[in-house]
């Protein structure tokens, strides 16, 4: 078989993270170009030489798994489930910030159950196995046995709220995002029933990563553009005007704050105002969680004019995801 030479992402082709995936690879500054919505491959302008192949969300991890695949946005519930034991998936990144849900064990409301040790108990009372419909046997399994509770796995296709009620299953374990589907069908999520928070991650093949160089260096730019983005989100960049005797005095000011030192530390330049008079603008970057207590501190050291608008990127020397995958490449799990 000749070895493949194209360099290949997988996107997930419909549900909950379709579009989300192609809007967050476009603000990340990555648009996908899919001239035809029927096709099911495009290209990325910014990267000429990777090829976008469009999946199901659970086979993107097969196919990175068996090296068909180069690279594959989808959920980590779905790579925990499907990832295998021979160390061939390398998550990237782990926190793409879409796509959040819970693989979860669920219950009918009118049960007499409210956490593990309640389910444990109900069960031994059943006259037959707790049946258990799920899509995730393996995550499912392994959570049931580490609780001791007696269990058969129903495997299900389609949606399995319905499956209580059909009978064909006592409860389910599934993805939920804001319960209301299952409050719908009258169920409720244990207590302490969580088997995996999940969100949209970034996956490769790790033999790729080790025998292609070129596979590399895009790992490395789609990293780069992800981690700019997604800081860059986390923060925004504040000008702000200040009357000072030097910049070294306005930075003991600024330091004396613990809001507003910026990255590595303030931008400061002279303003030249018509009656001569030493005003400088200060340039930060500020956390957006923070921002009010910024504004306040710059207020109290003789900030004034303030003007707050969003960073499109921040990139670091090196992106810390690569730095991390570069050494889990030496790691031969």
């Amino acid at each position: 078989m000749t070895q493949r030479t194209d360099i290949r992402l997988s996107l997930p082709s419909k549900g909950r993270l379709g579009q989300a995936a192609l809007d967050f690879l476009a603000e990340a500054g990555l648009r996908v170009n899919k001239p035809n919505p029927r096709q099911y491959s495009a290209t990325i302008p910014s990267l000429p030489n990777l090829t976008v192949l469009f999946q199901r969300a659970g086979d993107i991890v097969v196919s990175v798994r068996d090296g068909s695949v180069d690279f594959g946005i989808t959920g980590m519930d779905l790579v925990a489930e499907k990832r295998g034991e021979n160390g061939h998936v390398l998550v990237l990144h782990d926190a793409l910030g879409f796509g959040h849900s819970t693989l979860t064990l669920a219950v009918p409301e009118d049960w007499p159950v409210q956490n593990l040790e309640d389910l444990r108990a109900y069960a031994a009372r059943l006259a037959h196995p707790l049946r258990v419909a799920t899509k995730f046997p393996n995550l499912t399994a392994t959570f049931l046995k580490q609780h001791a509770i007696p269990h058969r796995l129903i495997w299900a296709e389609g949606t399995l709220e319905t499956a209580p009620a059909i009978g064909y299953a006592d409860m389910i374990s599934d993805l939920v995002s804001s319960g209301q589907t299952l409050r719908d069908n009258r169920l409720r999520p244990l207590a302490d029933g969580a088997i995996l928070p999940s969100q949209a991650v970034l996956i490769a093949n790790r033999g790729a990563l080790q025998t292609r160089p070129e596979v590399l260096s895009v790992a490395r730019r789609l990293l780069e553009y992800i981690e700019a983005h997604l800081r860059a989100q986390e923060n925004l960049l504040v000008i702000a005007n200040m009357r000072g005797e030097s910049p070294e005095a306005i930075v003991e000011r600024i330091f004396s704050r613990p809001t507003i030192g910026g990255l590595q530390g303030p931008t400061i330049s002279p303003v030249y105002v018509r009656d001569g008079s030493p005003w400088y603008a200060v340039t930060i970057v500020v956390r957006r969680d923070q921002l009010p207590d910024a504004i306040a501190d710059l207020r109290a050291i003789g900030g004034s004019g303030i003007i707050v608008t969003p960073v499109t990127y921040i990139f670091e020397e090196e992106p810390p995801r690569y730095k991390a995958m570069l050494e889990a490449l030496q790691n031969q799990e």
